[in-house]
């Protein structure tokens, strides 16, 4: 016998077993790592075509009532009230020491604000925001409804055979349409680097959906494998990996998330910890890193310098398909920062040199 909780499903779960996927528990729920073909296969051809990811497990919620933005809006450095009708945001939740919570997209509909936040950290989420909002504003998790990522360079042609409106979408852009005969929640957006779309459906209709996308000549289904290596390529941070409560927005490179009007008066939570980094610096900062050769920084890979000295950390790293090369993005000193800078990684026991580099290591293709 075991006490152990078996992990939840998502709605497609039925169709990524018939799919032959190889299943993998992650953040409480079976999630297919990769499918036959492999994730060097997916990977590429996400940048070649289109990729349809299962992310279901994410976190959906509604914020409506009178002053919802306004609520929002205290617990994050982003600009929520001013978010037009039909736009999403990326932004953060913060703590009072200026760590990250969770990083959350916040979409603006007709009659309510559209969440989604990280699959580890939803119930999180959902009570600390539920805890902070006025008499009037209610927060309702979508617990019934499927997520689902289309993404690459083919994707809009696709999704314009089932939602000829959503190619019509810009960069960010949020609509309420029918796709593939069923209602839904369309964003232009996703955490390839590619263009793409996320598109959020009642449970039932979920696997309906995903069929008619793979039945398309350009999709095929990526898993946890390709998507992790496509948004390091695209140097984006990884919730409990990249960025968690012992991380700034100035120390991840996320100071762009606090709004123009939000510099103002810093009134939110951490704002004066925030403030006070940004005037001053940090003492560390996100970096990417190039390691020379072929073998990959891994997560937690000790960072030194000419003399030996712990100047960071390796966050997350891997191999590029894309780049046939590896990959790596963490923390170091400020003093170290710098792009080209040499360091060196201290890889199972070996010392191999490397390079601070430029982010994105593979250029953003979003529609602009």
């Amino acid at each position: 016998m075991t006490n152990e909780t078996e992990p939840a499903r998502t709605p497609l779960d039925a169709m990524h077993r018939r799919l032959g996927a190889r299943m993998v528990e992650f953040a409480g729920y079976a999630m297919p790592l990769n499918y036959p073909a492999g994730i060097l296969a997916e990977h590429l051809h996400c940048r070649r075509e289109a990729s349809l990811f299962d992310v279901s497990h994410m976190g959906q919620a509604s914020l409506a009532g009178e002053g919802a933005a306004a609520a929002l809006e205290r617990l994050v450095p982003g600009d929520i009230l001013g978010l037009r009708p039909g736009r999403q945001r990326y932004t953060l939740l913060t703590d009072e020491r200026g760590g990250i919570l969770d990083d959350l997209m916040v979409a603006k509909l007709d009659r309510r604000l559209f969440l989604i936040v990280n699959a580890s950290r939803k119930e999180f989420d959902f009570a600390h925001i539920a805890a902070a909002l006025p008499a009037g504003v209610n927060l309702a998790p979508h617990r019934d409804r499927a997520l689902i990522a289309l993404q690459g360079p083919a994707a809009a042609v696709v999704l314009a055979r089932v939602a000829p409106d959503a190619a019509r979408l810009p960069f960010l852009g949020v609509a309420e349409m029918e796709c593939a005969g069923t209602a839904a929640v369309i964003t232009r957006s996703g955490y390839t680097g590619e263009d793409g779309f996320e598109i959020s459906v009642a449970a039932e209709a979920a696997e309906r959906l995903a069929t008619a996308l793979l039945d398309q000549p350009e999709v095929r289904p990526g898993g946890l494998g390709a998507r992790d290596s496509l948004r390091l390529e695209a140097g984006l941070c990884l919730y409990g990996a990249d960025i968690d409560t012992t991380t700034t927005p100035i120390e991840a490179g996320l100071g762009w998330t606090i709004g123009k009007r939000r510099r103002m008066a810093w009134d939110f939570p951490g704002g004066v910890v925030i403030r006070a980094q940004q005037d001053e610096g940090p003492e560390r900062l996100r970096v990417g890193i190039r390691p020379d050769g072929r073998a990959p920084a891994r997560a937690g890979t000790v960072l030194v310098d000419a003399a030996g000295a712990e100047i960071g950390r390796v966050t997350s790293g891997s191999f590029s398909p894309t780049l046939n090369a590896p990959l790596a993005m963490g923390y170091v000193r400020r003093k170290f920062a710098e792009d080209g800078t040499r360091l060196t990684a201290l890889v199972r026991g070996k010392a191999l040199p490397a390079v601070v580099s430029p982010m994105p290591f593979v250029p953003h293709r979003y529609v602009r």
